[in-house]
């Protein structure tokens, strides 16, 4: 991410040129602190939501209004745990917060912090305290701390920030905090500390200091803060883009010269060590920790046991499954019903030619795949939301943390992958729960490898129409055991991959999962509301306009050139009958350029047991994994087609060669499931994989390596299969 990526456009409303600048104030504080509340609180939920520039992490901005002081611009910095930038989120956040890598310096950094786990919060309290910033510390969840509760007096005594307590669910303090704003913002005073680091290390840091850029300096306190920053950020396999060269390259020859000694331990020892020694202040009492709430540890008991801890995990999985596999369903159907019927009433209304196919296949039809993920996307997200917002997605990747673990992830990976199942659409928008950006993106990587609900009717065309309706050791049906095998197939591939792509393409250093487990609270349903309908409009504005562009280059390619039916000579009518629509249509498509590349493709489908009208279905699949089933059925002839029509499971069945042999074979079929198991045969998933990742690149990988894998698969499951006299 270059400096350039990294800037961040200009938002503020359009002012008279005289107008002093908006000034700007950013929210910091570590995940499940009630970040997002205090924001919607100041804000009145009048959010602008987007990505940070040349990175997928979303970003939320609104005006916070100050009375006489008129209005300043809030900005939500991404959670983070710490300022030591070993994440892209992290690195933003000490961009925004600092001004430094192209982004513009804050007036005021508001740190929020959860007043039940206070000592943990407040050392990213300390780092910004240390880097003296103009600094305003919020107990957020006073509510929650134990008593006796935490002193607000104490906090500003220690850091030399002013603080404050609120309650940003129910509202207590959030009046005074916005007095508090404006006051700040007038006065713009710096917190101030410094602690005792031993003296070689100052000395180091002094070293480090001096290659600083020079927009960075303030003054040596502060110098050798940004300096401890860089130092403890840098790592020689992991480069940040935004940090100057001559800066790296001065932190790796500090690095060297301190080899030997644990600088993190020595750092973050020195930093708690501070804070426990300065806990009786805060609290009035000598207790450091204040211990969990009752009730929360209570479900913890069983929640997070090894066994019983897991039970409940599978049944709450499995009720989200469900709600994404079945619940949406009838809004699916619905949509796919209403776009059906506007496409029918277009055809009855406009004459026929290109216009007419344009508007029905082209734009409508594309409209109509844009909206049809929507249910599943709601539905998704109003599970997560509710997850999140109860705590219990933090027990979720502890649960899960020590198996995606061994895979190069860590716990949050397993809900998306488990969506998959689903759809990779919606899958791949729940990887935002996760924090840093190398696991959001492997996961991406392997989430569409997972048997999603499009590759069913597939699936179900396959072995009725070319495998034996028999039962294996006398009760299990042979289509119900491929139907599971294929699933197991799916998980154990998406397991390898991404156990090779974490390992090769998308390397990065295994940072454990360091994460508070948030007590356990009742969700706000209004907030949850509106993060679906914010996620669902950003889906629905930017992969959208991606996957309708997408449909009308394939209707394109399968539509033209046109081909008119030719009237048959008045002798020969009375002979013959006229060719029916459905092989009228077969034909059209047959000479289209979609036909022509399906026969272009064919030697090299060959291998795998494919013809040139499997090409065919294989490049209309791309509409949709489950277009195949219909794209053969226009193909054999049969029209309206669908996984359950005996015509095309016939004609698939019964056609053959010159010779009389059969052209697809059981054989062919496996191959064919193999080849649909592994393939990227789905433009949606394409648009919001370069949605979320903001290129191009990330797609094109995609595509290649799936399209790569299910090739040589496949290649290898028939003529392995060939070779062995199976087929």
């Amino acid at each position: 991410m270059s400096a350039e990526a990294c800037h961040e456009p200009a938002i503020e409303s359009a002012q008279p040129a005289d107008a002093a600048p908006r000034r700007r104030v950013v929210l910091v504080g570590n995940p499940n602190v009630g970040k997002t509340t205090l924001f919607n609180r100041l804000t009145g939920q009048n959010a602008r939501v987007g990505n940070y520039p040349g990175i997928t992490v979303e970003r939320r901005s609104g005006d916070l209004a100050l009375g006489d002081d008129g209005v300043a611009e809030v900005v939500d910095v991404p959670g983070a745990y710490s300022l030591t930038a070993r994440s892209p989120e992290e690195q933003l956040a000490i961009n925004s917060t600092l001004g430094i890598g192209g982004f513009e310096a804050p007036d005021l950094v508001v740190a929020v912090v959860d007043a039940g786990q206070l000592i943990r919060n407040l050392y990213l309290v300390l780092q910004l305290a240390e880097l003296r910033v103009p600094l305003l510390v919020v107990l957020n969840m006073i509510d929650e701390a134990s008593e006796p509760r935490p002193d607000p007096a104490a906090v500003a005594q220690l850091f030399g920030a002013p603080t404050l307590a609120t309650n940003a669910r129910s509202g207590e303090g959030i009046e005074a905090l916005r007095t508090e704003i404006a006051r700040c913002l007038n006065e713009h005073t710096d917190a101030r500390l410094d602690l005792a680091y031993p003296a070689d290390l100052r000395a180091s840091l002094d070293r480090v200091a001096d290659a600083l850029p020079q927009g960075w300096h303030k003054n040596v306190e502060r110098d050798r803060a940004l300096a401890l920053w860089a130092l403890t950020s840098i790592d020689p396999e992991d480069e940040l883009e935004s940090v100057p060269p001559a800066l790296r390259e001065r932190c790796l020859d500090v690095q060297r010269d301190l080899a030997g000694r644990d600088l993190d331990l020595e750092v973050i020892g020195a930093r708690y060590a501070f804070l426990d020694a300065h806990a009786d202040r805060i609290f009035g009492r000598t207790a450091k920790h204040p211990p969990k709430r009752a009730g929360s540890a209570r479900l913890d008991r069983v929640l997070l046991h090894p066994v019983f801890g897991f039970l409940a995990f599978v049944g709450i999985m499995l009720l989200m499954f469900l709600a994404l596999f079945s619940w949406a369903e009838p809004a699916i159907a619905l949509i796919e019903a209403a776009f059906g019927g506007l496409a029918e009433l277009a055809k009855a209304r406009l004459p026929a030619g290109v216009a007419r196919d344009f508007l029905t296949d082209g734009v409508i039809g594309g409209v109509g795949n844009v909206l049809v993920f929507l249910p599943q996307i709601l539905l998704l997200f109003l599970f997560i939301g509710l997850l999140e917002d109860s705590g219990y997605m933090a027990r979720v990747a502890y649960l899960m943390d020590r198996i995606m673990r061994a895979l190069g992830l860590h716990g949050r990976a397993f809900v998306p992958m488990l969506s998959g199942f689903a759809c990779a659409v919606p899958a791949i928008l729940a990887t935002r729960t996760m924090e840093r950006r190398r696991d959001r993106l492997l996961t991406m990587m392997v989430v569409p490898l997972m048997t999603c609900s499009a590759r069913l009717p597939v699936y179900s065309l396959i072995i009725a129409a070319l495998f034996p309706d028999r039962t294996l050791l006398g009760f299990l049906p042979l289509g119900a055991v491929l139907m599971v095998a294929m699933y197991v197939f799916s998980i154990v591939m998406t397991l390898l991959a991404a156990a090779v792509i974490g390992r090769t393409v998308v390397r990065g250093r295994r940072v454990p999962l360091i994460l508070e487990l948030p007590p356990y609270r009742v969700p706000l349903l209004r907030g949850v509301l509106r993060m679906m309908w914010e996620r669902a409009w950003v889906f629905l504005k930017e992969a959208g306009t991606v996957i309708l562009a997408c449909t009308i280059v394939l209707w394109a390619l399968l539509s033209f050139p046109r081909v008119e039916p030719t009237p048959a000579p008045p002798a020969v009518a009375v002979t013959q009958p006229a060719p029916s629509d459905a092989a009228v249509r077969a034909t059209a498509l047959e000479r289209s350029y979609g036909g022509r590349l399906g026969k272009a493709l064919e030697p090299a489908l060959e291998p795998l047991g494919f013809d040139w009208k499997i090409g065919i279905g294989l490049i209309g699949a791309f509409a949709a994994r489950e277009v195949f089933v219909s794209t053969l059925g226009v193909v054999y002839g049969v029209g309206a087609a669908d996984e359950d029509t005996s015509p095309l499971r016939q004609r698939i069945k019964s056609e053959t060669r010159a010779d009389g042999t059969p052209v697809h074979s059981a054989l062919t079929g496996l191959s064919l499931m193999v080849f649909f198991a592994l393939a990227c045969q789905c433009m949606s998933t394409l648009a919001v994989v370069r949605r979320e990742t903001r290129s191009w690149r990330w797609p094109a990988f995609l595509f290649a390596y799936m399209t790569t894998l299910a090739y040589l698969a496949s290649l290898l499951v028939y003529q392995g299969g060939r070779w062995l006299g199976l087929g």
